[in-house]
C-alpha cells in the first residue's frame, strides 16, 4: 500500500490496486472562517496551502471514502472538484442523504461487509471526543481497509482512544493505523481527537503494527503540534512505529 498524506486528514491511498480519496478538504489556505470556541480566531481555515494541485489529488481517484460530514473532512471545494459520478463511501443514511443533496449520484453507506472492486471496507466505530461533548461532534467512524495482495490497513478517523478502538485493532489485527492525532480541542470539553497519551495507547495496543499520525496544524483549533508530537515519540521509544508525516509525505507499506 502507498499512502500520501495530502493535509489534514486527506489521505491519498493506494490499496489492492485501486486508489481511495479519504477526507477530502481541498480549499485554499485561509477559505473558511476559523472554528468558534477554539484557539487561533484570527487565522482562517484551512492555515497551509495543499501540497499538490487539487487536479493532481483527484487524478485516478477511483472511490471517495467521507468518515464524516464536518468541513476539515468534507468541504465545499471538494464538493465542486469531484466528480459527480465518483463512487463516494459514507457511514450513514443521514450522511448519503446530505452527500446526495450536493449532487453526488453513486453513493454507498459503509458496513462490516463492503467490498469495492475487491477490496473489503470495514466501518469501525469512533467517537469524537469523550462525554458532553459527543452531543455537537455527532457520528464519525473509520475503516479498515483489507485485501489478499496487502497488509490490514486501519484508517481511525475522528475518534479518541478509547474501548471501541481497542476492539477494532483486536478484531483487525491492523499491520498500519492511520490516526488523527492533532489533540484538537474547543475552549472547553476536552480531545475531540487523538493527543499523545492516545497515540501511546494505541501504540501499546498494537505494538507491531506502524502508526501515521495525521491531522495534524492544519485547522485553527489543533493543540498538539508535530515536534511536541515526536518528542513524546522519542521519550517513549516509539520512533521505529510512530511516524508524524508532512504535508505531501509518502509512505509505502
Amino acid at each position: 500500500m502507498k499512502i500520501t498524506h495530502i493535509r489534514n486528514a486527506t489521505l491519498i491511498v493506494e490499496y489492492g490496486g485501486k486508489t481511495f480519496l479519504i477526507d477530502p478538504m481541498l480549499a485554499e489556505k485561509g477559505t473558511y472562517p476559523p472554528f468558534p470556541n477554539s484557539i487561533r480566531q484570527d487565522q482562517n481555515n484551512p492555515l497551509v496551502n495543499l501540497p499538490i494541485s487539487v487536479e493532481e489529488i483527484i487524478d485516478g481517484v477511483d472511490a471517495v471514502v467521507v468518515t464524516h460530514l464536518h468541513l476539515d473532512h468534507f468541504d465545499d471545494a471538494a464538493k465542486q472538484a469531484l466528480p459527480k459520478d465518483i463512487k463516494m463511501f459514507v457511514q450513514n443514511e443521514e450522511d448519503a442523504a446530505a452527500v446526495k443533496e450536493a449532487g453526488f449520484k453513486n453513493i454507498e453507506v459503509l458496513t462490516q461487509n463492503t467490498v469495492f472492486e475487491g477490496v473489503e471496507l470495514i466501518k469501525t466505530k469512533g467517537e469524537h471526543g469523550r462525554g458532553e461533548i459527543l452531543k455537537r461532534t455527532g457520528l464519525v467512524c473509520g475503516v479498515a481497509f483489507k485485501d489478499k495482495s496487502e497488509k490490514t490497513l486501519y484508517v481511525a478517523g475522528d475518534t479518541v482512544w478509547y474501548s471501541a478502538v481497542e476492539e477494532e485493532i483486536n478484531t483487525h489485527k491492523p499491520d498500519v493505523i492511520v490516526v488523527n492525532g492533532g489533540d484538537n480541542q474547543f475552549l472547553e470539553g476536552g480531545s475531540l481527537v487523538m493527543g499523545k497519551e492516545d497515540i501511546y495507547q494505541v501504540f501499546k495496543a498494537a505494538p507491531h503494527a506502524k502508526i501515521v499520525s495525521v491531522h495534524m496544524e492544519a485547522v485553527n483549533h489543533w493543540t498538539l503540534s508535530r515536534e511536541e508530537l515526536k518528542s513524546f515519540i522519542n521519550e517513549k521509544d516509539m520512533a521505529s512505529n510512530v511516524f508524524v508525516p508532512d504535508d505531501g509525505e509518502v509512505y509505502t507499506f
